[in-house]
């Protein structure tokens, strides 16, 4: 039977992982009930196993019949902070942590991609690395992966690299979506915090409030993008955490926000950083008070590569339908830190819809939203793609 077929043989397993993961959800670099259903799941499969030091990360090489490239194929496995919205039967017992971006989907994708490849091992050229990657979600698990030795796991350096990235809307249930070139883009984090002199909310001038202060910073920033920027090469600042002060007659000694940013080039990165920084201290000067921007930069640029993405293309073509495979116009304002994978390896991240029957992708709750929910039907196909793309770069399988 055909990589597709046989994935679908595999529905009803690869849902039961999937549901473990969705009820015992993890978060950061250290999932150990997440781990050790991973090691079950591909247990028995003939795989050469190793684990994490820093982080339960799962590290599985799969060796082909002969001598050959390698390539490697990769799933993210952390949760996220968040309470779930009960929108189906299976939901977390895990209260305030939720699979709100599709990881339990990812990691039961590549544990069916690992059975898929092991069943055809003899036909393969060359060997199979499956990255089971915690730490995603802002911890820079894969970083921590590349630094314990991934990339050299098989003693060859990966020649190319494939992950899945589900989607709870935007994107039709079944559709693949990738583009050549800037995928997703850069982030940062910027924590702000003003600091003033606390007083009586009557007597504002025996005080030195940090809250106008904070509040004409997050004003700022939004200003200083569009005119500092080219909107050709967008840079996009967002804060998404704003705190200060106990009661209305109370003014606090501090005023604090942190904001994500994001950018679709290194070199635009490379350039709001400092604008951001400066722009809060100048403010904070303006009134006298003390501020402390601290920047921690977190993923670089996901860039695609063109060939990569055409075989890609070519596959979901062929193995799927023509309807299957949507080119993307544009990037997404999301990072990932599969761009570490290929900064150094040639490959592509692919986006799979996973909207539930009877919602609209266009107005669906999106990834990271407490009432993202994903339609697990797609797994056996994400499986099947990452088998196929690694059969045919294996095999020498031409586009």
């Amino acid at each position: 039977m055909s990589v597709h077929e046989d994935a679908a043989e595999l529905a009803g397993e690869l849902a039961e992982l999937r549901r473990a993961l969705h009820r015992e959800p993890e978060l950061g670099l250290h999932l150990p009930r997440t781990q050790e259903k991973v090691l079950g799941a591909i247990d028995g499969l003939g795989l050469e196993i190793s684990t994490g030091v820093a982080l339960n990360s799962v590290t599985a090489v799969l060796r082909g019949a002969a001598p050959g490239p390698t390539v490697l194929l990769r799933g993210d496995m952390d949760a996220l902070p968040l309470q779930e919205q009960r929108t189906q039967d299976v939901v977390s017992q895990v209260d305030g942590v939720m699979h709100a971006c599709g990881h339990d989907l990812h990691t039961a994708i590549l544990a069916g991609a690992a059975k898929l490849l092991s069943a055809r091992r003899e036909s393969l050229r060359g060997d199979v690395v499956f990255m089971f990657q915690p730490g995603e979600e802002g911890e820079d698990g894969a970083r921590h992966m590349i630094a314990e030795g991934l990339l050299d796991a098989t003693g060859t350096k990966p020649s190319a690299a494939y992950a899945i990235h589900v989607t709870s809307g935007l994107l039709p249930r079944g559709v693949f979506a990738t583009r050549p070139g800037t995928l997703m883009a850069a982030c940062a984090d910027f924590k702000v915090t003003v600091r003033g002199r606390g007083g009586h909310g009557s007597t504002p001038f025996r005080a030195n409030d940090p809250i106008p202060a904070a509040c004409e910073m997050v004003t700022a920033l939004q200003t200083v993008v569009t005119r500092k920027f080219d909107i050709f090469d967008p840079v996009v600042v967002t804060v998404g955490y704003f705190r200060a002060g106990t009661k209305n007659n109370i003014i606090p000694d501090t005023a604090v926000f942190d904001a994500t940013i994001r950018a679709f080039s290194a070199g635009a990165m490379e350039r709001v950083l400092p604008v951001v920084k400066a722009t809060v201290e100048g403010i904070a000067a303006a009134h006298g008070l003390e501020v402390d921007a601290d920047i921690h930069s977190l993923y670089p640029v996901t860039v695609n590569d063109a060939d990569a993405v055409a075989k890609v293309g070519a596959a979901v073509r062929e193995h799927f339908g023509e309807q299957r495979f949507v080119p993307l116009p544009q990037p997404l304002a999301g990072a990932e830190d599969f761009s570490r994978i290929l900064e150094r390896v040639p490959g592509a991240m692919v986006f799979l819809g996973a909207t539930l029957e009877g919602r609209d992708p266009a107005t669906a709750p999106f990834n990271h939203a407490p009432g993202a929910a994903f339609d697990e039907r797609v797994v056996p196909d994400g499986a099947a793609l990452l088998a196929q793309l690694a059969v045919d770069h294996l095999t020498g399988a031409a586009v």
